[in-house]
């Protein structure tokens, strides 16, 4: 009969043989690994919703993120003042490193923004675009990513993300074909164009922390509203 040395040395042998087959089928598998660097080529996995939102709250994991992926973002100087201060800005490159446009072009942004449509555009917008409609989408409609104002508009109340520009409101999209899809003509008719919105509204809520439509109230009716705020416990808001 084995002594209790014996037994203990054979548990863990085993334990230390589990420990490395999980370290290896981890490292095969970096989706599922919540200590391996996010990066774009790699699919959706178990980690992938927590990497995500450990970009919002770190500027500098944020911009390795972007760098690491070949998406050539410029960090440009400070501004605005008080609760409107943008510390954090650059001109949004994801969408060109993907092949995609954005109307109006130049729209600045902080670092989450970008990373969060870097993600949304290979793994939710193009997926779902060619799943039901047939054609890619090649540009972005916006109403813009920075306005310094409450929620709401009102003079009172907490403050949009739009204040520091962690937000950006999409209005439609072109395909590769020439078609427009808009949220406000297109979302309430069944159509190939509705369950293209209704899957890139979805997907965005991998990706950005507060995804808001035209399901959501009257004020989104005509816009995808996709912001980047940082809550406590990373939790996110879609509707």
């Amino acid at each position: 009969m084995p002594s209790l040395l014996d037994r203990t040395a054979l548990v863990l042998l085993l334990i230390g043989c589990v420990l490395m087959g999980a370290r290896a089928w981890l490292h095969d598998h970096p989706q599922h690994d919540p200590w391996a660097p996010l990066n774009l080529a790699d699919p959706p996995g178990w980690a992938t919703d927590r990497k995500l939102a450990a970009l919002r709250g770190d500027t500098a994991t944020c911009r390795a993120f972007l760098v690491r992926n070949g998406i050539d973002s410029v960090a440009l100087p400070p501004a605005g003042a008080g609760a409107c201060r943008r510390e954090d800005r650059a001109v949004l490159a994801a969408p060109a490193a993907a092949g995609v446009t954005l109307a109006p072009r130049g729209a600045q942004a902080a670092c989450a923004i970008d990373a969060a449509l870097a993600w949304w555009l290979l793994h939710g917008v193009q997926p779902a675009a060619k799943a039901t409609l047939g054609s890619r989408v090649v540009r972005i409609e916006h109403y813009g990513t920075g306005n310094c104002r409450r929620i709401g508009g009102g003079k009172s109340g907490g403050w949009s993300e739009h204040a520091t520009a962690n937000a950006i409101d999409v209005a439609g999209f072109v395909l590769a074909d020439g078609r427009r899809v808009s949220v406000k003509g297109d979302w309430s008719r069944p159509s190939g164009k509705a369950a293209f919105l209704r899957m890139a509204r979805d997907s965005a809520c991998r990706s950005f922390a507060t995804v808001l439509s035209p399901d959501y109230n009257a004020a989104h009716a005509d816009h995808l509203h996709l912001d980047q705020a940082n809550r406590a416990g990373g939790w996110s808001a879609c509707r």
